[in-house]
């Protein structure tokens, strides 16, 4: 299992996405950090999964909207298990305001969630990445960084600044054994938006996805355990999009 004796450190890991990234990398032998922001319950439930996989857990709470919360996290990672090998940016907020309505606060919130965190994370844990020779940043977008959204603006502008910061990333630190690479997720069931949408919300949804369905965290998940592998090596800068082929 390529990650047999590596660690990876996931944020927002409690539910969805970034709960199956965690049990995956967990089956190729990763031990996992788990972060959130509230939830311990839900995370310390995603620990207990992961250790049947035999591997060792942490749960490192905290919000990754503060540079000195992500300073912490990342510490608290290291302290445990001596490394950060592979890193996933996977926190996130998504509110829904008009753009002439949002006050500066909430503007900045989602700045620092969304975009932010992945630097100061990211600035934490390349220093042990570049002593070892070896590490892998993963860090995800959505269609909003694709698009843009009407009533999401901070988000589409912070979706669309991680991106950037992934291409930067990769041309920096590629010759040193780390790449750096984006995923896409399309529309992805099970999503609080999702479960409270209406049928003709949902369905206007699936009219944009070729594939007719919501693809499920573990999909989203696949992509992520082949990007920090050692056969994901020369994938470099990319975004990797799994959408079931929703048009970009």
């Amino acid at each position: 299992m390529s990650g047999t004796g590596r660690t990876v450190l996931v944020t927002g890991a409690g539910r969805n996405i970034g709960r199956a990234c965690v049990l995956a990398l967990a089956a190729e032998g990763f031990n996992v950090a788990i972060n959130g922001s509230s939830d311990r319950a839900a995370c310390e439930s995603v620990a207990r999964a992961a250790q049947a996989f035999g591997v060792s857990t942490l749960v490192v709470m905290g919000d990754v909207g503060s540079a000195d919360e992500c300073r912490r996290i990342a510490g608290e990672t290291l302290d445990r298990f001596g490394a950060v090998d592979a890193l996933l940016n996977n926190a996130a907020l998504r509110p829904n305001k008009p753009f002439l309505e949002m006050s500066e606060a909430e503007w900045r919130r989602v700045i620092s969630v969304d975009l932010d965190a992945a630097v100061w994370l990211s600035r934490a844990c390349l220093p042990g990445m570049l002593n070892k020779g070896w590490g892998r940043i993963v860090n995800f977008t959505g269609m909003n960084a694709i698009h843009g959204h009407a009533g999401r603006t901070p988000v589409s502008v912070a979706k669309h600044g991680v991106w950037g910061l992934t291409k930067a990333l990769a041309k920096e630190f590629g010759s040193k054994g780390i790449t750096a690479n984006a995923i896409s997720p399309g529309p992805i069931a099970p999503d609080v938006e999702e479960k409270n949408a209406s049928a003709q919300a949902r369905q206007e949804i699936l009219s944009r996805v070729p594939a007719g369905r919501m693809g499920a965290p573990k999909e989203v998940a696949a992509a992520a355990r082949l990007l920090v592998s050692d056969d994901g090596a020369y994938i470099n800068g990319q975004m990797i999009q799994v959408n079931g082929g929703a048009e970009t």
